[in-house]
């Protein structure tokens, strides 16, 4: 969870997702999965999440490349949601791109009365997907401590 928030950190101050880090969370999160007894999702689900993950991001970016000639997206986002699948699995991508694109939506409109209604600007994802995925993590705890007590 720190590595999410210091990649959203990081992506906020310079539009860069690193290497360095983003390669790490995917293999680390398909080994964790693999080797632990407290593995998050089964290893063919890691796998498949870190694969789909890269692939959906990279797809939503080559289409809008052919209608733009631009990129839309950065490889830095496909890969931070490739580690968000290695770990999670792929079943939860669904809902970290729906959680991370409405979260997006608000924070960009919120970015463009910030800089000015600038709207050719550069905006960044990673945050988003950050907390996208450290919302999906908790989720599973956060119902049955805190939620479902409060209803009952």
């Amino acid at each position: 969870m720190l590595a999410l928030l210091y990649l959203a950190y990081i992506d906020w101050r310079t539009f860069r997702l690193p290497n360095a880090i983003t390669f790490p969370l995917i293999f680390l999160g398909i080994a964790f999965n693999a080797a632990s007894d407290l593995r998050l999702t089964s290893p063919s689900s890691a796998c498949v999440g870190a694969c789909l993950g890269y692939a959906s991001i990279w797809v939503l970016n080559t289409g809008y490349r052919l209608l733009k000639n631009r990129n839309g997206i950065g490889m830095g986002d496909a890969k931070l949601l490739a580690a968000l699948g290695a770990w999670l699995g792929w079943g939860t991508l669904p809902s970290i791109l729906l959680i991370a694109s409405t979260t997006g939506i608000v924070g960009g409109i919120i970015w463009l009365q910030w800089r000015g209604h600038q709207l050719q600007q550069a905006f960044p994802f990673g945050p988003f997907l950050a907390i996208a995925g450290i919302i999906e993590l908790l989720w599973p705890q956060l119902i049955p401590t805190w939620i479902l007590p409060k209803l009952i």
